[in-house]
């Protein structure tokens, strides 16, 4: 892979945090150790190296970068699985989305879930935790578990799972002329508006829920 010196001081300080820490850096954390003036520059150099086969980036997780050698590592590691029935939907529950402020998401994804593939438009890849109600006046409340279809693409009025720097929440997408807003569905809460200044991106569309016994 064709690197450039930052990228591939970026890729070292993920590693030895990876090493040290059991986690990697955040996109802040990167910006600050480069010495960059905001998150954008972080985002850039991370997409180029994702683009470069260096990292993979896991959606709906907070600092959800991983080294491709650690992935494939991974992937040997996991026990081979069964055949579903054409019904099924075996999906890895991701962490936390807060349905309020936004929150970091949990990193652990060893949790899956079997579900009907009838119960969500279109297929979700994963599930994510709700805390917080408000999304209430859209039936979504805390400790529902929605899926997520990723996609980086979402249309104006439509429910989605977004990142704002390190944190993710879930919220209705409102695209205006100059700005960008998360809106709640709940009268309690303020939107959000997404600064020019901020890393922020569509992680995918919300697309049905389970509510587990409670």
């Amino acid at each position: 892979m064709d690197l450039t010196d930052t990228q591939q001081a970026i890729l070292a300080l993920i590693s030895e945090r990876i090493a040290a820490d059991g986690v990697p850096p955040s996109q802040t954390e990167i910006a600050h150790a480069m010495g960059f003036k905001g998150v954008r520059a972080a985002q850039y150099h991370i997409e180029a190296l994702e683009q470069a086969g260096a990292i993979r980036r896991v959606p709906g997780q907070a600092r959800g970068i991983r080294l491709v050698q650690e992935a494939a590592n991974e992937a040997l590691d996991q026990p081979v699985e069964p055949a579903l029935p054409d019904h099924a939907l075996r999906l890895p529950v991701l962490g936390r989305v807060a349905a309020g402020l936004p929150i970091g998401a949990d990193l652990r994804s060893d949790d899956y879930v079997l579900l009907d593939r009838a119960l969500f438009s279109p297929a979700p890849n994963y599930l994510l935790k709700v805390q917080g109600d408000s999304m209430r006046d859209e039936g979504i409340f805390e400790g529902d578990l929605i899926g997520v279809y990723r996609t980086r693409e979402a249309r104006s009025g439509q429910i989605v799972v977004a990142r704002i720097d390190d944190e993710i929440t879930v919220k209705l997408l409102k695209i205006g002329k100059d700005r960008i807003r998360l809106l709640p569905r709940n009268p309690d809460y303020a939107p959000i508006d997404v600064h020019p200044d901020q890393d922020f991106a569509i992680e995918g569309l919300y697309c049905g829920l389970v509510r587990p016994n409670r």
